[in-house]
């Protein structure tokens, strides 16, 4: 098993987000920690098609969306200011409501986005760590000590 630092948190966390498709995977070698890519037309390497049973690599798959709804929802319901708490509540209702969220704060409370991203951010290094410690790749200890010293930060 590798240790924390041989992985990129920022990179599995953004991939267990990428709700694009299926036809692509981001990949984590068990050995080494090293992150790759994967096409169902160009294989790893761009050009020759492989299925993804035949690689030793571990590909992430997205977390449902609603994991990250949930995160808007928290933020939301956390922040001091009533106004813009349900004003972000209400942007989230329906389709498309992280577009919205993401433009009730750029447009409306832009002195809650470095509040914001490090919110979602921290919520993300953690499920990187989790999905980690899920996957073998981590031991569960090192992951529960990882999680339990990265609490929610302080919302404003």
């Amino acid at each position: 098993m590798l240790g924390l630092e041989k992985f990129d948190l920022e990179e599995i966390a953004g991939a267990l987000e990428d709700q694009t498709d299926y036809e692509h995977f981001h990949l984590v070698d068990p050995r080494t920690g090293e992150m790759g890519y994967w096409t169902r037309e160009g294989g790893i390497d761009g050009e020759h098609p492989v299925d993804l049973d035949e690689l030793d690599l571990i590909p992430i798959r997205p977390l449902p969306s609603y994991v990250w709804y949930e995160d808007m929802a928290d933020f939301a319901d956390g922040i001091s200011d009533e106004r813009a708490g349900r004003r972000l509540e209400r942007a989230i209702r329906g389709r498309g409501a992280f577009r919205r969220f993401k433009d009730e704060l750029h447009e409306e409370y832009p002195e809650l986005l470095e509040s914001w991203y490090k919110f979602r951010d921290t919520r993300a290094q953690r499920r990187a760590v989790e999905w980690l410690a899920d996957n073998a790749l981590v031991d569960r200890e090192t992951a529960a000590r990882f999680v339990a010293e990265l609490p929610d930060p302080d919302l404003p």
